[in-house]
């Protein structure tokens, strides 16, 4: 008889936790429904009949304790994640069991690698931070678009989404974010992060059809600027963002998603395009989908399950692109995401 696994997912009643507890009863998994607020457990647990509550709130270790019992991992879907990361990564190592998060923000991701590597790697143990849409995508592609070279001069990852209507934590983390920045922007160049008070470029991007060349936003920095640096010998790594989307997400009236399939997502489209260049030689990796929010999802799970079947790299705190075999890992989520390897040209 197979081994039941739980999987604990903090947040879980949240957008993105939702879909995440569906993938992982996809996939097999048992998910324990884990938050802070006991009536969205209660109700969360009436579309997902069977699975077991565990109300718990960051600042009481006893009951993180508590809901993580049992678990062979936890998935921490619940931002801001400058607030939430640091009290479920305790927990976990507490427990003795892998860590995996969907963060964006990436002054919490900073924090993770600064604070828990060495508690990690003593451990054995693996503390995954951005394994999401964001800063995990990214680095996945950027790792496969390296091929086998060991360094390149520059990665660029540019976010082509046809629209971007925030969930109410992408909203509460960008405040906190812009809290600890004083203010300012931060971009990654010349080997490390940047706080700068610069205007945001506008400029041309060409995205593959149907997108089409369109205006992005230049040094619209996101988690790939902490995951990608943290394993490769790259200098200069910047991400760009669709105009179009980038007002979607300041809007003052600013949408939430809205499901219009079975699955839950939304209509939105991305492309994510990644160019890295080594001398004059570039290379380039395209992915396409549906939902950013969703594929975070995949995302997610199918890190857990490759940590819990021993398909890992090394232990510690780690990037996806530097834990997984990131050809294979992007190749297995083929049922959510189209890949477009275009051949290398001169730059």
């Amino acid at each position: 008889m197979a081994t039941v696994r739980h999987v604990a997912v903090y947040g879980a009643y949240g957008h993105t936790g939702r879909f995440v507890v569906a993938e992982l009863r996809e996939r097999g998994y048992v998910p324990l429904l884990v938050g802070r607020d006991q009536d969205k457990l209660r109700a969360l647990a009436r579309d997902f009949p069977g699975l077991r509550t565990r109300q718990a709130s960051v600042d009481e270790p006893a009951a993180l304790d508590r809901a993580l019992d049992g678990a062979a991992a936890v998935i921490n879907t619940a931002g801001p994640f400058a607030s939430t990361a640091a009290p479920v990564i305790e927990a976990a190592l507490r427990a003795g069991i892998p860590y995996v998060d969907v963060a964006a923000e990436i002054e919490a991701n900073v924090d993770t690698f600064a604070d828990f590597a060495e508690r990690a790697r003593a451990a054995d143990t693996v503390v995954v931070p951005a394994m999401a849409f964001y800063g995990g995508l990214g680095d996945l592609l950027v790792t496969t678009a390296m091929g086998d070279w060991t360094a390149a001069d520059e990665a660029h990852i540019a976010y082509g989404l046809s629209s971007w209507h925030p969930t109410g934590g992408t909203v509460a983390s960008g405040v906190i974010s812009a809290q600890r920045r004083g203010g300012r922007r931060v971009r990654y160049t010349g080997g490390q992060l940047e706080y700068h008070n610069d205007e945001l470029p506008t400029l041309e991007w060409s995205f593959p059809d149907p997108l089409g060349t369109q205006n992005v936003i230049g040094e619209f920095s996101m988690a790939d600027i902490v995951t990608v640096p943290s394993h490769l010998a790259i200098p200069e790594v910047h991400t760009y963002m669709t105009a179009k989307a980038a007002g979607d997400l300041f809007a003052p009236d600013a949408a939430a998603p809205t499901a219009v399939d079975e699955r839950g997502r939304s209509a939105q489209t991305f492309h994510v395009d990644v160019r890295v260049r080594s001398g004059d030689t570039e290379r380039r990796v395209i992915a396409t989908g549906q939902d950013i929010y969703a594929i975070s999802a995949p995302l997610a799970v199918e890190a857990v399950d490759r940590i819990l079947t021993g398909r890992t790299r090394t232990t510690g705190v780690a990037s996806a692109g530097a834990l997984f075999d990131a050809p294979d890992f992007l190749d297995a989520l083929s049922p959510y995401l189209t890949l477009h390897t275009p051949a290398d040209t001169r730059a």
